[in-house]
């Protein structure tokens, strides 16, 4: 499909009033900006004129599911059922995360997710878990947590075949600084998180390799002024250039005066916002099964039913929120629209190596999202084709 979409767009920082963005198959082939005044370029009577601002797609690196299925479904249709909701909510390019599960079980969902990650559905695979600590694990079953072996990572690495980017891991488990070794020199982002490490620790970690953080402050020790820990290590590591943290900024898991300041101290260019979303995000409140384990969710926040001591409610288990939530949320609380989307787009299609995506510029594939006055996407385009404008 040839078209020209004309409108205002966000084009390297900045919102232009009048853009012309040329797509062509796939591909972005030109982006044009129009000056006030001045006239047309050949062709622009024929655009199709957009009705909001154009921005980048977004691409999610951390997200379990969504629209009622969860990648640990362990089923190819569920799989692609939920990145299929995800896509339809502006979220074009993303990472299929699997929680913690029994051996046999991981395998199988690499495997599964390995072949949609081939036709394209998903943009590669993200283990969480399951070598996390057992005191931070949140909506990990703890039975399952286990030290990490090269034997194990091996295995599933070869049933990845390539697709597997990112994997979650405490450093302070036996063979945690091993196992970054083994990840990157695997070429696959090493993110720490659901830890208890200290801060020295995170700097040996980040030394060995690791250039993630898993959802920043949530599943890690509370920032003591006199034992700062996993999050002050983080943020430090980041403000300097070598980490990109996460952050559910979805007003369940971070306050917006946390995301702010993070994203001030920091920078957008470190910041990767992401859903964390389960199965419910879209759908609604209810009950739902996350890796095995009962979750309940209640005025969209998910939480197991139990915790492992029976406290009910339990841990937060994931997100409900689609990533063009959490932007429209960054937009209301005042962060301003250019550096709300960076986020969810350049930043984190950089930090995984994926090129041609989160920016609308020559040459990167025509994944456009359409958002109105309030950053809420009202038409979304992937791979240069229109989907369901319902958003369902």
């Amino acid at each position: 499909m040839n078209l020209t979409l004309r409108g205002p767009a966000l084009v390297d920082d900045t919102v232009l009033p009048d853009v012309l963005v040329r797509v062509e198959g796939e591909r972005i082939t030109a982006v044009t900006s129009v000056p006030e005044g001045a006239e047309p370029p050949p062709g622009a009577g024929a655009a199709e004129r957009v009705s909001g601002t154009m921005v980048p797609a977004y691409v999610d690196i951390h997200c379990h599911g969504g629209g009622g299925t969860a990648f640990t479904d362990l089923r190819d249709d569920a799989a692609a059922a939920a990145a299929e909701h995800h896509h339809a909510h502006g979220s074009t390019s993303l990472l299929a995360s699997l929680v913690t599960m029994s051996p046999r079980d991981l395998e199988r969902g690499v495997a599964m997710l390995a072949e949609l990650a081939d036709d394209g559905v998903v943009d590669g695979i993200h283990l969480e878990g399951p070598w996390l600590s057992e005191a931070r694990c949140g909506a990990h079953d703890p039975t399952l947590l286990r030290e990490p072996t090269l034997a194990e990572v091996e295995r599933l690495i070869g049933l990845g075949r390539g697709h597997i980017r990112q994997v979650t891991l405490a450093p302070e488990r036996a063979h945690g600084l091993d196992l970054v070794r083994w990840l990157t020199t695997a070429g696959i982002h090493a993110a720490i998180g659901h830890t208890t490490a200290t801060y020295a620790q995170v700097e040996q970690a980040v030394a060995a390799g690791a250039d993630l953080a898993t959802h920043l402050f949530n599943g890690m020790d509370p920032w003591h002024h006199r034992k700062p820990g996993a999050i002050a290590a983080l943020m430090r590591s980041a403000a300097r250039g070598h980490v990109t943290v996460e952050l559910i900024a979805d007003g369940a898991h971070l306050s917006d005066d946390t995301v702010r300041t993070v994203l001030d101290l920091v920078g957008a260019d470190h910041v990767a916002f992401v859903s964390d979303a389960m199965a419910a995000a879209g759908v609604g409140d209810g009950a739902y099964v996350l890796g095995g384990l009962s979750v309940v969710v209640d005025h969209g926040v998910a939480r197991l039913a139990r915790d492992a001591d029976g406290t009910a409610p339990g841990s937060i288990a994931g997100g409900t929120s689609h990533v063009a939530d959490i932007v429209a949320r960054a937009v209301a609380a005042g962060v301003p629209m250019a550096y709300a989307v960076r986020p969810a787009t350049r930043t984190p299609a950089r930090a995984l190596g994926l090129a041609d995506r989160g920016s609308l510029a020559v040459g990167s594939r025509a994944d456009v999202v359409v958002v109105d006055g309030a950053a809420r996407p009202t038409r979304v385009m992937r791979r240069g084709r229109w989907l369901d404008p319902s958003l369902p």
